[in-house]
């Protein structure tokens, strides 16, 4: 995690002003995680490069936790980026009430770049509604787990 003091001297984040010293981009508290972890999963699945920029500037505007924002978006990763766009596919198709591709359907760069005017529509507003439905279960999740870790800490501390 890079420290908040270095980049605090960063010139080219003097930009970026006082709110580089907003302590809930660092810190880690119930707040923050969650915020981090609806802000990182949303920006996920944005299907542009710079994933990660896009989650520092969120995590910026919403004074999320910084490197947790950033980091969750390595959840779309080479290896998870071609299920998970082809399900937001599936998604926006069955949303838009069009039918579902064929077995005659392949999914290769070569298939999707010569149909991306038809694949375009269904595949952002399939990423639209993931991320939406993602940034929400991540916030609330991770919200909940806090409570959850925190009173059973609470009872185990007072049955002592």
């Amino acid at each position: 995690m890079p420290d908040p003091e270095k980049l605090k001297q960063q010139k080219s984040l003097q930009f970026l002003g006082d709110r580089l010293h907003e302590p809930n981009l660092w810190h880690l508290n119930r707040r923050s995680v969650s915020l981090a972890f609806a802000v990182g999963l949303f920006a996920a699945w944005i299907p542009t490069p710079g994933q990660m920029a896009i989650a520092a500037v969120f995590a910026f505007y919403f004074r999320a936790n910084l490197p947790i924002s950033v980091a969750l978006v390595w959840v779309t990763n080479p290896l998870t980026m071609p299920p998970m766009f082809y399900f937001a596919y599936i998604v926006g198709l069955k949303t838009l009430g069009d039918p579902t591709p064929g077995a005659d359907f392949e999914f290769s760069v070569e298939s999707i770049m010569a149909s991306l005017g038809d694949i375009g529509g269904p595949f952002l507003l399939g990423c639209l509604i993931l991320g939406i439905i993602s940034s929400t279960l991540g916030y609330f999740g991770i919200k909940g787990f806090w409570k959850y870790h925190v009173s059973k800490q609470w009872k185990a501390r007072s049955s002592k």
